[in-house]
């Protein structure tokens, strides 16, 4: 069974005509459920993370700051929210919908989290919408649980994964790879183990054919037993900060290549969904429902 991570307070109110679009997350499950493509028994709630699995990719002093509001005026600002009690309930609580997905995953091979991709948080600062680092969280979690020795995050929001390639710099264990607009945000990017910087405008055809020959490169340097897709939608040509050129077909496609190719080595894949931006808050949400769809045809 499809496994999905969600909780009502994955929704969290924002300030008026704030540009994160935060209704998706109380929309995709929704919509996933109007359109058949799952059942309520597909969804699981998680509860807040354990602080030890947060002290073990975060630093104390970095959380203690968060869980005790104590983040100067600076450090909220860089991450786009306003700070709250709500707000960090809500990230840990991401944060074990991601742990939770991948545990599901090791079981039935794939499972998903409708929030998390949190790909901008550091070990000890939060930037662009990101507090806390679930991919991180996740990856050392499953390693220091022993269930898994090598694990491969690919990255394909519009975004460079900058956080989670400055966790893992120097970590053999963690691939990290990145496939990002090179004139996009972040201005200074992190060192991946692999980051592939594409043009502005990049449509279809190109960048799915740089995507396969990218993941054939991976796969003749490591060897991965799990993989962490954060699959951000904006890389849409509708997406209001992507710059690039893909249609949903295309982004559907690029799913596809993801998902068959964890399939195609019997390696569980845990999928968070990560940024997406278009000004129709129903263009998002489908090509967000699209790796859904993809999941059920593929593995069930």
């Amino acid at each position: 069974m499809l496994k999905i991570a969600y909780s009502p307070i994955y929704k969290h109110p924002l300030p008026e005509n704030h540009r994160f679009p935060m209704e998706k997350y109380e929309l995709l499950p929704g919509q996933l459920l109007y359109e058949g493509i799952v059942k309520d028994e597909n969804f699981f709630e998680p509860v807040p993370i354990d602080e030890k699995w947060i002290l073990n990719t975060h630093s104390l002093e970095y959380w203690e700051k968060l869980r005790d509001l104590k983040l100067t005026k600076s450090e909220v600002r860089a991450t786009g929210f306003p700070l709250s009690r709500e707000l960090v309930d809500r990230e840990i609580t991401i944060l074990n919908g991601s742990v939770q997905a991948a545990a599901f995953a090791m079981e039935y091979g794939i499972a998903m989290n409708i929030a998390g991709g949190t790909h901008h948080a550091y070990a000890n600062r939060g930037e662009g919408f990101c507090l806390l680092n679930d991919i991180a969280v996740t990856a050392n979690y499953l390693i220091e649980n022993q269930l898994a020795k090598k694990i491969l995050v690919i990255d394909l929001d519009v975004h460079q994964g900058n956080g989670t390639a400055s966790i893992f710099a120097g970590n053999p264990d963690v691939f990290t790879f990145s496939m990002h607009g090179e004139k996009n945000y972040p201005m200074r990017k992190e060192q991946s183990d692999l980051d592939c910087a594409v043009s502005d405008g990049i449509a279809d055809e190109q960048y799915l054919s740089i995507l396969e020959s990218q993941l054939e490169i991976i796969l003749k340097i490591f060897s991965p037993d799990f993989i962490i897709y954060q699959s951000g939608v904006d890389v849409l040509e509708t997406d209001k900060l992507g710059r690039l050129a893909m249609t949903l077909t295309g982004v559907k496609n690029r799913d596809r290549i993801v998902l068959n190719l964890a399939k195609s080595l019997n390696v569980p894949i845990m999928c968070c969904m990560g940024g997406g931006y278009s000004s129709s808050i129903a263009k998002i949400v489908e090509a967000h429902s699209q790796v859904y769809c993809l999941a059920q045809e593929l593995y069930f």
